[in-house]
Formats: structure tokens, C-alpha cells, sequence
């Protein structure tokens, strides 16, 4: 079973920037894609990107396009997320995830293995 670590987040004024990472344990983690995800308070947990096993394919939520970034280094065993212009509708508590398998994905139970989360508040 992998582990996930996300570090990086934090406080920032709107229109600020933040770089999260995911690290994870385990050899198997170039072979997933990957994904991040949050969740603000009272609602449900969402899709904001992912990326495929060899980085070469990315998805996003309308919301974040063209704002956030989805990279990987498969030789440190880590995602990034790099997050521009960030708003404070992008306060959540930010999760990344490893797939099930290698299939692009944006549903949480496309999803086995959590990180525990990195909160990331937004302030006007």
C-alpha cells in the first residue's frame, strides 16, 4: 500500500501563489495516475487535477484552468501542484490521491490511496 505525504500549504492574499507536493512511498507510483482533489468546509470532496503515469496527459477542473499547474518527477516519487492567481473560493483542504490504475480519472472512487491532506487558506 502507498503513502501519501502532501506538504505546502498555507495562508495567501488572493492573487498569491502556492506549491504543493505529494510525496509517496512505495515503487509502484509511476505506474498510477495521480490526482489532487479538495475539500472546503461543508461540501463534498472535489476533482481539481490529474495527471497520467508518464505526466504527458493532465486534466482540470473549469474552476482551476489556467491557474493551476499538475507536474510529476517519477524518480523522487512526487506530484506537484503548482496554484496561480489563487482565489478565496480556492480555501479547501487539499488532497492528492494515487488511481486505481492508469485510466485518467476525476471521480474519487476512481481513487484507492489518500494523502491526509494540506490546508490551503485564501484570504481577500
Amino acid at each position: 500500500q502507498v503513502q501519501l505525504v502532501e506538504s505546502g500549504g498555507g495562508l495567501v492574499q488572493a492573487g498569491g501563489s502556492l506549491r504543493l507536493s505529494c510525496a509517496a512511498s512505495g515503487r509502484t507510483f509511476s505506474t498510477y495516475i495521480m490526482g489532487w482533489f479538495r475539500q472546503a468546509p461543508g461540501k463534498e470532496r472535489e476533482f481539481v487535477s490529474a495527471i497520467s503515469w508518464s505526466g504527458s496527459t493532465t486534466s482540470y477542473a473549469d474552476s482551476v484552468k489556467g491557474r493551476f499547474t499538475v507536474s510529476r518527477d517519477n524518480a523522487k516519487n512526487t506530484m506537484y501542484l503548482q496554484m496561480n492567481s489563487l482565489k478565496p473560493e480556492d480555501t479547501a483542504v487539499y488532497y492528492c490521491a494515487r488511481g486505481r490504475n492508469s485510466l485518467m480519472a476525476v471521480t474519487t472512487t476512481a481513487y484507492n490511496s489518500w494523502g491526509q491532506g494540506t490546508q490551503v487558506t485564501v484570504s481577500s
